[in-house]
């Protein structure tokens, strides 16, 4: 059997530097794919220009890491008969306990897709801001959780750096770090579920902005000199439809019969899941005349119309809230609560994953109600 030559070589990446990675000849099979490959990247890197002394030192170091990793797979793969089985395994750890997790959580998040993608984007800013870049898998530990959760709850946003972290996106970005934590066990990075062992950060139930049906109404009479925007508006609160997912509509999407009355398949924008929307003639009617199958139905709505002309068009009807335009779908999910729709029903029509998230427009509703009971008073 030919044996197989293995290299420490360097490829050229940015900010001045030369990644560090291993090339065998002929071939070995890559141990996830099993398919022939001749780079193994180490994750570690040095200076092209090393211009001061700490410079220096780090590519000796990473140099010195490159070339014994080299020798160990040098023996693995050519002389297998002077490691035991345990030792291999011992070998396998370490090298694995040397790459960057800060990396391998950047690679599961471009993985992503919509607006999951854009959340796990969020948590790698904060992960990346917390470690500057550079978390080995041997660190990875639970002192690291417990002191990126203290970051998190006391952290300032990363967009606005006069308002700290809203609690919920803490959660959020918490949850991404133990998820990226149980995928690298499950790919062989981390010897235990480190994930097990670590408490997730409490989310706390935040009260949405919504309209009364009153309010609703008041608005629905309220002359605008944007039709297109007055148009979606409404739309969203009789049916419940996010804004991106209004703006992809196409008539196409939209069916009619006399068994299931009016609906509209379509792919809800967060999860990429499909669902379906049964909608009523007010809304239908809503949609305007009807077009080519592939036209848009809201076609030119963009963001000007939910950010600067809905808050005006607010203002004009006289209702002083501080609403976003996705606060019209908040507002589908509680006013058919207190109109007496049930939970599965509310859950399938806003193509919700399950019912505990229907149940949060149920606790805007006990909002409205505590809020409701003091508005009566008598006279002192």
């Amino acid at each position: 059997m030919k044996a197989i030559k293995v290299k420490l070589r360097q490829k050229e990446i940015s900010g001045n530097r030369q990644s560090l990675y291993l090339d065998f000849y002929p071939p070995i099979p890559h141990p996830t794919t099993g398919k022939p490959t001749r780079r193994e990247f180490l994750g570690r890197y040095v200076y092209e220009k090393a211009k001061n002394a700490l410079a220096k030192q780090h590519n000796k170091e990473a140099l010195q890491f490159g070339e014994e990793v080299r020798q160990k797979r040098q023996n693995q793969l050519n002389k297998p008969e002077i490691y035991t089985g345990y030792e291999l395994e011992q070998l396998r750890i370490r090298e694995l306990g040397e790459k960057n997790f800060v990396e391998y959580f950047k690679k599961l998040a471009d993985k992503r897709e919509g607006s999951n993608h854009g959340n796990w984007a969020s948590a790698y800013n904060y992960l990346d801001d917390f470690t500057d870049g550079q978390l080995k898998f041997a660190d990875l530990n639970e002192r690291f959780c417990s002191d990126f959760k203290e970051y998190l709850q006391i952290t300032q946003s990363l967009s606005s750096a006069k308002k700290k972290l809203a609690i919920n996106s803490t959660v959020s970005y918490f949850n991404k770090l133990k998820a990226a934590m149980k995928q690298a066990y499950k790919d062989g990075y981390l010897s235990s579920d480190l994930n097990v062992k670590i408490e997730p950060i409490k989310s706390q139930d935040v009260i949405k902005q919504t309209l009364t049906l009153e309010e609703l109404r008041a608005l629905a009479k309220t002359r605008t000199e944007n039709e297109r925007m007055k148009r979606a508006a409404l739309f969203s609160a009789l049916t419940g439809m996010p804004f991106k997912e209004m703006q992809n509509l196409e008539w196409a999407q939209i069916e009619t019969s006399e068994t299931f009355g009016i609906r509209i398949k379509t792919v809800r924008q967060k999860t990429g899941k499909p669902y379906i929307i049964s909608i009523g003639e007010q809304a239908y009617e809503l949609l305007g005349e009807r077009r080519g199958l592939n036209q848009k139905v809201f076609d030119g709505l963009n963001n000007r119309d939910r950010y600067y002309f809905f808050p005006l068009w607010l203002a004009h009807a006289g209702i002083d809230k501080s609403m976003t335009f996705h606060d019209l779908r908040h507002t589908y999910g509680c006013l058919q609560v207190e109109l007496g729709t049930d939970l599965y029903t509310i859950q399938g029509n806003m193509g919700q994953s399950t019912q505990r998230q229907a149940m949060h427009y149920a606790k805007i509703s006990d909002q409205r109600k505590r809020e409701a009971a003091d508005k009566i008073k008598l006279d002192p």
